[in-house]
């Protein structure tokens, strides 16, 4: 790494550098006042008048103070300039005047150390250097002036100034030197901090949005840092402030044993553990723990032992496990469905050749059994097939609009003329028919499944059923169908949109993920939720699955490309 110069300096630890350039002020106004204490102090003693140096310690002084009050806050520019002449320049200047004037034997050539101290530690090499040949003429200067009034040897006096001015730029040098690696190791410590800093938040914010728990704990049992996850996965009835001591609460036994051995070990730890809170299920988690550092360690740095736990709920790690089972299962049937549908064709045909001559009615019940099971066997083979060509489908399907309100009422209309008996519902189309980003062929098989799965569940009062289109004050446009059925099983709203999950034994569990797989082709949302709305009984609760559009502004027009699937 470069040296750093004193400009670098000067402009990157601001703080240091104001600090720095208080001090010397001080000391020049301290130097200044010992100069008219001294004189004053020796005039009296030896009972002479000399007040052309009093003049001049009295006008240093004076220039020192005015300096200290009026330049404390904004230090000079550390480049060689005109900036420095109040500061260097004056006492350059009063020393010189000090010399020049004195009639005794006092010398005051080792004040020129304080400007030359100045421009070394404040400002650039150059400045420094600068000052230091100045300081050096000077004394030159001073023993030509002796010698040119006085009969002798000039030798030692010039041999004396060129010592005392090779000192100085000695001095110089290493202490501009000196000040140069001080400002780099400030400034090194700076970057570190702000980096630690960042580093800091860094961790903290991935830490706070991490779906896993994570806890630190020291040596005491107690918590210092927990995200969120980690104090949702630690149950109870209210989350604790941090920081807590874990051992307070018995539920959480397993977690202290799991510590504990971690900090007595001083290895890894992993293991499945059960928090049980009074009248709650059993938590279950998979906990890994990990050492910040060795107790010999934290000794040789003087650290904590601090002992990081993650907490896996295994609820979730099993519904992961088990959604990756159920996606390779899905290829397989897949394929599977795709073999046999040519041998179930041939069964088809081959009963409905076989009916034609039958003629006792036990026989004819028979085949519309086969008939049944083979249509049925179809129907799940189209619909393992059907994941594949939404796929095909979405990937080809071009952007288009479609006016909200007019496409859901001709769906609906379309799916209760089927069953106008059992398809009953109340149908509010309140979205102003604006138009939203979507496919027709597409919302109709959404809306077509959502209505399916509610018929399944459905009351038999009029109102047990309802179609609804809206446009939020914020331009969000939504479809929302909505059924008195009971309460989904957490179990089974936590895995809804998941492919080949279902609750009953009879359905694919394909009608949902496709509806998700069509949402997210056209930027739109499809969630569930557990709504009460005001019916002519009341308050009913119901399930809800809401649609949420990506409104546009384009006109609406036509998507024809892609073959439709047939609902």
């Amino acid at each position: 790494m470069p040296p750093l110069s004193a400009s670098t300096f000067a402009s990157t630890m601001d703080a240091p550098f104001v600090r720095l350039w208080r001090g010397f002020l001080t000391g020049r106004v301290m130097v200044a006042l010992a100069l008219l204490v001294l004189q004053g102090a020796g005039q009296a003693i030896n009972q002479t008048t000399e007040p052309a140096v009093l003049a001049v310690c009295v006008a240093y002084l004076v220039a020192a103070v005015m300096l200290r009050v009026l330049g404390r806050h904004r230090p000079p520019s550390p480049k060689t300039g005109p900036q420095w002449l109040p500061s260097i320049g004056v006492d350059l200047a009063a020393i010189v005047a000090l010399q020049l004037l004195n009639a005794g034997t006092m010398n005051y050539t080792p004040l020129f150390g304080l400007p030359i101290l100045m421009a070394a530690v404040l400002g650039t090499l150059t400045l420094a250097l600068g000052t230091t040949a100045g300081v050096t003429l000077l004394l030159l200067g001073w023993a030509w002036w002796l010698g040119s009034g006085t009969a002798g040897d000039d030798a030692p006096r010039y041999l004396q100034s060129a010592l005392t001015g090779t000192g100085y730029f000695i001095v110089s040098y290493l202490v501009h030197q000196l000040a140069t690696r001080l400002a780099r190791e400030q400034e090194l410590a700076q970057q570190s901090q702000v980096a630690a800093r960042v580093q800091t938040q860094v961790s903290a914010l991935v830490i706070q949005n991490l779906t896993d728990g994570v806890l630190v704990v020291d040596e005491s049992d107690v918590v210092r840092i927990a995200n969120p996850a980690g104090l949702q996965l630690l149950g109870g009835t209210s989350l604790p402030e941090l920081p807590f001591i874990l051992a307070s609460a018995a539920p959480w036994n397993p977690l202290v044993i799991l510590a504990r051995r971690t900090f007595r070990q001083e290895q890894p730890q992993t293991a499945d553990v059960d928090l049980l809170h009074p009248g709650q299920s059993p938590t279950g988690l998979h906990v890994r723990t990990w050492l910040t550092s060795t107790r010999e360690a934290a000794r040789q740095t003087q650290t904590e032992r601090l002992c990081v736990m993650f907490l896996h709920d295994l609820r979730e790690m099993e519904a992961r496990l088990r959604t990756e089972k159920l996606a390779a299962m899905g290829r397989m049937s897949a394929a599977v469905a795709h073999e046999i549908r040519n041998p179930l064709a041939a069964i088809v045909q081959a009963n409905a050749l076989l009916e034609e001559d039958l003629h006792d009615p036990a026989h004819k019940r028979l085949a519309h059994m086969v008939q049944q099971n083979a249509d049925r066997l179809a129907r799940i083979a189209e619909e393992v097939l059907d994941i594949a060509r939404v796929q095909h489908q979405i990937s080809h399907a071009p952007a288009s609009t479609l006016p909200l309100d007019e496409t859901v009422s001709q769906i609906w209309n379309d799916w209760q003329a089927q069953d106008p008996v059992q398809r009953r519902a109340v149908v509010m189309l309140e979205a102003g028919n604006p138009q939203v980003e979507f496919d027709t062929e597409h919302l109709r098989r959404v809306l077509v499944n959502l209505l399916d799965n509610a018929l399944r569940y459905v009351g038999q009062e009029p109102d047990s059923l309802t179609v609804t289109t809206r446009t939020l004050p914020s331009g969000q446009t939504s479809l929302q169908v909505w059924s008195d059925g009971a309460p989904m099983d957490k179990s089974v709203e936590r895995h809804l949109f998941e492919p080949f999950f279902s609750s009953e034994s009879r359905s694919s569990g394909l009608g949902l993920y496709i509806c998700r797989e069509l949402c997210q082709r056209h930027g739109a949302s499809i969630s569930y939720q557990r709504l009460t709305r005001t019916t002519l009984r009341g308050e009913v609760g119901g399930n809800a699955f809401t649609v949420g559009f990506r409104r546009t502004t384009r006109p609406a027009d036509a998507a024809t490309l892609f073959d439709t699937i047939v609902v």
